[in-house]
């Protein structure tokens, strides 16, 4: 059994302690709880041992002054509650961080302030712990300038819960697997979520907004993400759910609406004989539902609801082969058949073809007339009385005719 010391300390909350703070640590007993009451406690600190620091009420500001990592955490067994973390310094080929968790297990931070910190919270070889309920904001400098609000990085079997990222960076998970990310919310950053070389993880119920891209899975397999909403991804190119090169991935329930692109797919699945799932999801008035580059079949879209989009497929790369999806049992609202039999099921597919309007998606220089009234009076001439034959990318063979 590891010696509890609870130590206290007896401060005025106006005063500021230069670095009373590490020699307290320093000489406490590994599983000492350390309570904090209200103060500014001025400049780094390191912990090496199992220990708690809790604030023991708000107010308590732990600030590194503007220089290298504000706390560094070489070790199992730490805690991190109710503390405001600020003033780490700004090179970014030092990761300077709020915090830095490394080597470590069955650790947690929650219930945290961190501000004023390039880099949020670095998690690196740590496994089993619990990053929780904490605000995170970067530096004010220009995004590509800022740290990542929080990395996950060699990093396995953690749970990251109702953390809130803002005017951060990204929040990564690379070569990370296993871990549980949930009920996050994230806005005004780059990449909410970016995975990269990671399997097993478990998405679900985060809340992503006014991003550059929502959700981005890169060289991955074997994950699951469902519930989740992304919404008003930025600029032309702004993306809800993007797949590249991912293998046996379930994309369930999500909500993509207000995006230029809402779902990204490039070259997944990757590994052969796999497939993707993406089921049951609402593609909701994006500039395009499903974006299709480079070789991109065997995935299953099956129930999804897609309204509102401007475009419902787009395949910027002839070789996609779009039509070799299983595309099955969607609503789409423009689907132009009728349901006789009253099955909300349609008597004809729905096809999709690729027209004249189209040509934006192999030359960007096109894109720029795209909606004129040039560009849809040609898409209406060649629907009417095809100059050449239209490229047939896809068919829903059993189209919804309800919500």
């Amino acid at each position: 059994m590891l010696r509890i010391a609870i130590v206290y300390f007896i401060l005025f909350f106006n005063f500021s302690f230069a670095n009373i703070l590490q020699e307290a640590i320093d000489n406490a007993p590994a599983g000492s709880i350390l309570k904090l009451p209200k103060g500014v406690y001025k400049g780094s600190i390191v912990i090496k041992k199992p220990i708690s620091i809790i604030g023991k009420e708000d107010g308590v500001i732990i600030d590194g002054e503007g220089t290298g990592t504000v706390i560094e955490i070489d070790s199992a067994y730490v805690t991190l509650k109710n503390l405001t973390i600020t003033g780490s310094g700004d090179r970014h080929d030092k990761l300077d961080a709020a915090v830095k968790l490394s080597n470590s297990k069955q650790s947690e931070i929650s219930d945290c302030i961190i501000k004023d910190s390039l880099f949020g919270i670095d998690v690196s070889m740590t496994n089993n712990s619990i990053i929780s309920n904490n605000y995170i904001t970067s530096k004010d400098v220009d995004l590509g300038l800022r740290g990542d609000g929080l990395r996950l990085w060699y990093s396995n079997e953690n749970i990251i819960k109702k953390n809130k990222l803002v005017k951060s960076r990204d929040m990564v998970v690379w070569y990370s697997h296993g871990n549980v990310i949930s009920e996050n919310f994230g806005e005004h950053n780059r990449y909410s979520l970016h995975f990269m070389y990671a399997g097993k993880n478990y998405v679900t119920n985060n809340t992503y907004q006014f991003n550059s891209v929502g959700i981005f899975f890169m060289y991955s397999k074997d994950t699951i993400a469902i519930g989740n909403t992304i919404k008003s991804s930025l600029g032309a190119t702004g993306m809800g759910i993007g797949l590249k090169d991912v293998s046996n991935f379930t994309l369930k329930d999500n909500t993509v609406i207000y995006c230029a692109q809402g779902i990204y797919i490039d070259r997944s699945p990757f590994e052969p004989d796999t497939k993707n799932w993406i089921e049951d999801n609402k593609i909701l008035y994006n500039a395009e539902a499903l974006h299709f580059h480079s070789l991109s079949e065997n995935n299953v879209i099956k129930g999804n609801n897609i309204l509102g989009n401007i475009e419902d497929i787009i395949n910027d790369s002839r070789g996609a082969k779009t039509d070799e999806n299983e595309i099955v049992g969607n609503y789409w609202d423009n689907y132009e058949g009728f349901d006789k039999d009253g099955d909300n099921i349609g008597d004809t597919p729905h096809k999709v073809y690729q027209y004249a309007d189209q040509l934006w998606a192999y030359n960007p220089n096109v894109k720029f007339f795209y909606g004129s009234p040039v560009i849809t009076l040609l898409n209406f001439l060649a629907k009417l009385a095809p100059f050449s034959e239209p490229v047939f990318l896809m068919q829903d063979k059993k189209p919804k005719l309800k919500i």
